[in-house]
């Protein structure tokens, strides 16, 4: 009897293609720096779609409010990061 229910690997295959795509793209980085900063926004892009938060808005607020966020980073995480009001 075969089973309806199969199981699957796509999540698995998600992230591993964006990791891969994410090297690809560390080829054209200049320096040392930009490569730490290029890292640091993928960091904070993936870690915005896991929880919930679109990207491109979370990112922009950070640059917003600067003061707010190096006075409380804990504030400011995806994770801690109020959702948009969109999706409530």
């Amino acid at each position: 009897m075969l089973c309806q229910d199969r199981l699957d690997n796509n999540a698995c295959e998600a992230v591993v293609k964006r990791a891969i795509m994410h090297r690809k793209n560390s080829l054209f980085y200049r320096s040392a720096t930009g490569a730490r900063a290029g890292d640091t926004f993928m960091s904070l892009i993936h870690s915005a779609e896991l929880n919930g938060v679109e990207p491109f808005e979370y990112l922009i607020e950070l640059l917003k409010h600067p003061e707010e966020v190096e006075q409380e980073p804990g504030k400011w995480m995806p994770w801690t990061y109020p959702a948009p009001a969109d999706s409530a």
